[in-house]
């Protein structure tokens, strides 16, 4: 009879157990999860092109920089060029070298002025398409946001419900027969978390296949019993 009252209270164990890897199976498989994972994805991808866009606009603001100093330096040396030029007093010969340098530096102020207006529109063109990343991403991280706030509610509900399946566990674990529970936990990796079954009309309730007379009476001699098809734990009804 104590060993009956054992296989009963398996077999209590064993629903827990199904409840709590059917809870545990939802946990990890919400439909909300894929989306998260989706936004998630989203989110990242457009970081990256904000850090690329970024890249670009500090790099077309430093070679602004750069050019605007160049700029600055050819227009004060043309400047003073041109100064000594008109001042007259040259020979012919540093006139005409004079008046090289000077086109020369008129032709360089003239390219660094396009190069200016170029980075200039590079740099706006830049800082457009980062501010719509910037707006695809806030509403994007919003919806992530969202989502993951949403599992996390579903979650606290499921590991409430888990904590109170664990602690029935916990009751019913010392009143099952130590040798019995070692085998119980040795089968349900190979069965698909069902290693004890109720035998009912002839019927394994783990196969759901039908044994002989002959076979249940052999079957109910066994310590425990055991299905001769499945070889999963059976309680006698």
């Amino acid at each position: 009879m104590e060993e009956l009252r054992s296989l009963e209270d398996l077999l209590d164990l064993q629903a827990v157990d199904i409840e709590i890897d059917r809870l545990l199976h939802r946990r990890g498989s919400l439909p909300e999860l894929d989306e998260y994972r989706a936004a998630h994805e989203e989110v990242a991808a457009l970081e990256a092109r904000m850090a690329e866009v970024g890249a670009r606009l500090r790099s077309a603001d430093l070679a602004s920089d750069k050019a605007d100093g160049e700029l600055q330096l050819a227009e004060a040396k043309l400047q003073r060029e041109e100064q000594r030029l008109f001042a007259g007093g040259l020979s012919a010969r540093d006139v005409e070298h004079l008046r090289r340098e000077v086109e020369m530096l008129r032709r360089q102020t003239s390219e660094r002025e396009t190069e200016i207006l170029t980075l200039m529109e590079q740099r706006d063109a830049a800082q457009t398409e980062l501010n719509g990343l910037e707006a695809e991403h806030a509403a994007a991280k919003a919806h992530e946001d969202r989502l993951g706030g949403a599992i996390s509610g579903i979650w606290k509900e499921i590991d409430a419900e888990i904590a109170a399946k664990e602690q029935r566990k916990a009751a019913i674990v010392p009143l099952v027969d130590s040798d019995l529970l070692e085998l119980y936990e040795q089968l349900r990796p190979t069965k698909e978390g069902v290693a004890v079954g109720r035998l009912s009309e002839g019927m394994c309730g783990g196969c759901h296949l039908r044994l002989s007379a002959a076979e249940q009476a052999a079957v109910v001699k066994e310590h425990p019993p055991r299905c001769l098809h499945c070889r999963r734990i059976l309680v006698p009804q």
